[in-house]
């Protein structure tokens, strides 16, 4: 069986999808495509497709990550194609490799996370943000399928900065854009959980929701904060 990881995106519309969702596109797509897939063994035989680490509902990102099982050796910059051009546009996959390390999942250690903030002056988020670094643990609370639960949003965030907006992003008021990496804990830290953070600390209060997007997920590196390219591994292993 050969093993193919896939990177994929959530973008436009299409970030308020839920995870069920893009599972039965991507099985559409994969029928359609006539990708030979591998099933599992058993009375009710499913194709072999693994998920890691989903983006929450609502949420865009460009870092999503599945690996698909294969009954026959196929090409990984073939099959990119072929998917990429059977599933919606928002919907895309732009990256794709042959698996040969183990752990994928393991790898994905953290997030980096873009928060688009309309209606919020820089020099707010500035200060708050600064008042967020400052603080030794900034508890907040979230509904949980087992009720309201308490823990802490600031161990998580590796890094935290304000940035301006650039010069061709549309804009028609204030707006304050956040960078953040968070490392992947348990329970999860997500970004709004930072922006309820945020509120603790500094009052920053959006007059509507944040935009979110996560940028990148994968390896951290401890000493720079980064976080590197899940899929380089098996690049590497290819080549070798």
């Amino acid at each position: 069986m050969q093993r193919v990881r896939l990177r994929y995106t959530k973008r436009g519309r299409l970030r308020f999808t839920s995870h069920r969702d893009f599972q039965r596109a991507f099985e559409r797509a994969l029928r359609r495509a006539e990708v030979p897939m591998a099933y599992s063994a058993g009375f009710t035989p499913h194709p072999k497709v693994s998920y890691a680490n989903a983006a929450p509902t609502g949420t865009g990102s460009e870092a999503e990550y599945l690996e698909i099982g294969l009954a026959e050796q196929r090409d990984p910059a073939k099959l990119l194609a072929l998917l990429d051009e059977s599933l919606p546009e928002g919907l895309d996959i732009t990256d794709a490799v042959e698996a040969h390390t183990s752990g994928l999942a393991e790898r994905l250690e953290a997030s980096v996370w873009e928060l688009r903030l309309d209606g919020v002056e820089p020099e707010a988020a500035e200060r708050a943000v600064a008042a967020f670094l400052a603080a030794e643990s900034v508890e907040v609370e979230r509904q949980t399928k087992k009720g309201m639960r308490a823990f802490d949003a600031r161990g998580a965030v590796v890094s935290l900065e304000a940035v301006r907006p650039q010069a061709d992003m549309p804009a028609t008021g204030a707006c304050a854009i956040l960078r953040l990496v968070v490392r992947h804990v348990t329970p999860a830290v997500r970004p709004d959980d930072v922006l309820s953070g945020l509120r603790a600390v500094a009052d920053l209060a959006p007059p509507v929701p944040a935009a979110v997007t996560r940028l990148a997920q994968g390896p951290l590196d401890e000493e720079t904060g980064a976080v590197t390219d899940p899929l380089a591994p098996d690049r590497d292993a290819a080549q070798a």
